[in-house]
Order: structure tokens, then sequence, then C-alpha cells
């Protein structure tokens, strides 16, 4: 009971000395150097020479990134890991018009025999060492071919 009363009274004393030198700081003024007289700060510059250049040297420039191709772009949107391998899942992860392309019957579902059709043949196809994952070389021939633009009705 003893330790406990004197535990009570050492914490009592503590608050009131931390709350004496808390209201000690506040009533101190801080003392802020008043700014010197620009007269002052003009004597204290250093001049040019009257040959001196108008301007110096450029900064040099930043180092620049290579610029990745268009193939080299589409392969990482597809790449989602960045480990330079497109696996099946990275490849189907973000296709949704392809997805839709695929639902044959339309009714949102995919079932594994639309899928198995269409994709694994085009992937099988690109797949040239038959490991089940593309290479950067292996995927490039996966590229969509381009449309004949319609020539001119003149």
């Amino acid at each position: 009971m003893k330790r406990f009363l004197a535990g009570g009274a050492l914490s009592i004393l503590l608050l009131t000395g931390g709350l004496l030198f808390w209201q000690g700081r506040a009533n101190q003024q801080s003392v802020i150097p008043a700014p010197p007289p620009p007269a002052a700060l003009a004597e204290g510059l250093p001049e040019a020479d009257e040959d001196a250049p108008e301007f110096g040297n450029a900064p040099p420039l930043p180092p620049s990134a290579a610029k990745a191709s268009r193939e080299e772009m589409r392969f990482n949107r597809y790449d989602r890991n960045r480990d330079s391998i497109i696996t099946r899942l990275e490849m189907m992860s973000s296709r949704t018009k392809a997805f839709k392309e695929l639902d044959k019957d339309r009714n949102n579902l995919l079932t594994f025999e639309e899928w198995a059709a269409a994709t694994g043949e085009r992937f099988s196809k690109a797949d040239g060492n038959g490991n089940s994952q593309l290479s950067r070389e292996e995927f490039a021939t996966t590229r969509p071919k381009k449309a004949a633009k319609p020539g001119c009705k003149c």
C-alpha cells in the first residue's frame, strides 16, 4: 500500500513539474533578429568583370532512356511480372475484348471448349520451342495482322 501511495505522489509531482516547465516556456519570448538593411546586402555581393559573358555554360542534359519499340511496349503490356516471359495467365488477364470474341454463344461464360479451340491453337503456333512460355521473339509472331485499308472510291 505504501508503494502505491508513493507512486501516486511521484506521478503528481512529475505532472506538476511538467506543467510548470511548459508554462515557463510559453511565457518566454523568442527573439528574431532584424534583417540587415538593403545597403549592407548590396555591399557583400560580388560583381562580374566587364568582359565576363552574360550567360554561362548550359547545364548538362539528363540522360535519356531508349524508347521502347512498339512490339516491346506490346510485350510489356502482357508481361505483368516483368520476367521477360508471358504465361497463359498473363496473356489472358487483360483481354476482355478477346473474351467476348471467344464467347461464341454470347452467355458471358467461356467454356473450356470455346477457349481451348481458339487460344490453344494460337498459343501453340507462337510457342516454337514447345515449353508453354512465350519469349519475346515468339510473342512477336502473335502480332495481329493489319487490316487492308480500303482504296479510294473516287
